[in-house]
């Protein structure tokens, strides 16, 4: 896999991002973002855009928090990522830019954008779903947060960006109720919408480093393998086939 670099501004913030292709590869691929975690861009999303990159897509592993901003701790992740969850027309601006900037890549085939996140990084997914914008085929979050950005409204235009959660039923951070409201809007959003919940697991089960089962956080291995294939599936839905293959030649019911 070839790696680089890229540097990107949201208004006069600076960011970077971690890029990966594979050269072997010819010509324009699907872009897919890779949002972070609530500590900021770290070696696990960076190894999540590899991967993708060897799926043969254009992995970005995305910057909302700005250039060398990183959490350390409970304390400063939380500080990092509460502004986001305050403002969440901040959250897609930043988003935003990110996909602007991959967009521009000249690897980048612009009408075919996907993004996956994790935790925090989940719900910049769905809100990038949520945006309704032009080229976003198809999102993954995984063990995120899923509340709308509005809650008690509802955006009435249809979605046509697909969504697929994997989620720990046991998540205490997005509990049963939060996964039955998060269902309903996108229903009643007309969503081809997909879910892979996992009994008895709980946050971050993709996450080697989460060894903490008393506050709901620990890996699973079969969790993570059943999930990553589901994705790789879904993103193959979403770029490859035609959408009335993909669908089963089942319309989503009005």
């Amino acid at each position: 896999m070839t790696s680089e670099t890229i540097d990107y501004t949201d208004g006069t913030l600076a960011c970077e991002a971690f890029v990966s292709h594979d050269a072997s590869i010819s010509g324009k691929r699907p872009v897919v973002l890779v949002f972070h975690a609530w500590a900021g861009q770290d070696d696990f999303a960076r190894s999540k855009a590899e991967f993708l990159a060897q799926l043969g897509y254009l992995g970005v592993a995305v910057d909302m928090y700005g250039k060398g901003r990183r959490g350390h701790s409970t304390e400063e992740n939380a500080a990092l990522m509460g502004p986001f969850m305050q403002d969440r027309g901040m959250l897609l601006r930043r988003a935003v830019a990110a996909m602007d900037m991959a967009k521009r890549h000249p690897l980048a085939d612009d009408q075919r954008i996907g993004a996956i996140g994790f935790c925090f990084g989940g719900l910049c997914a769905l809100d990038l779903a949520r945006a309704r914008l032009d080229g976003v085929k198809g999102v993954v979050s995984f063990h995120g947060l899923l509340s709308p950005p509005n809650p008690g409204t509802q955006d009435t235009r249809p979605m046509s960006t697909r969504v697929l959660v994997c989620h720990g039923w046991n998540d205490p951070f997005a509990k049963p109720a939060d996964m039955l409201a998060f269902a309903d809007e996108m229903t009643r959003a007309g969503c081809d919408w997909n879910a892979m919940v996992f009994g008895s697991r709980g946050h971050a089960f993709t996450n080697p480093l989460a060894t903490d089962p008393s506050s709901g956080m620990q890996f699973c291995m079969l969790a993570d393998r059943r999930a990553f294939a589901c994705m790789k599936d879904f993103l193959h839905e979403c770029f490859v086939l035609h959408p009335s293959a993909a669908m089963g030649a089942c319309p989503v019911p009005a």
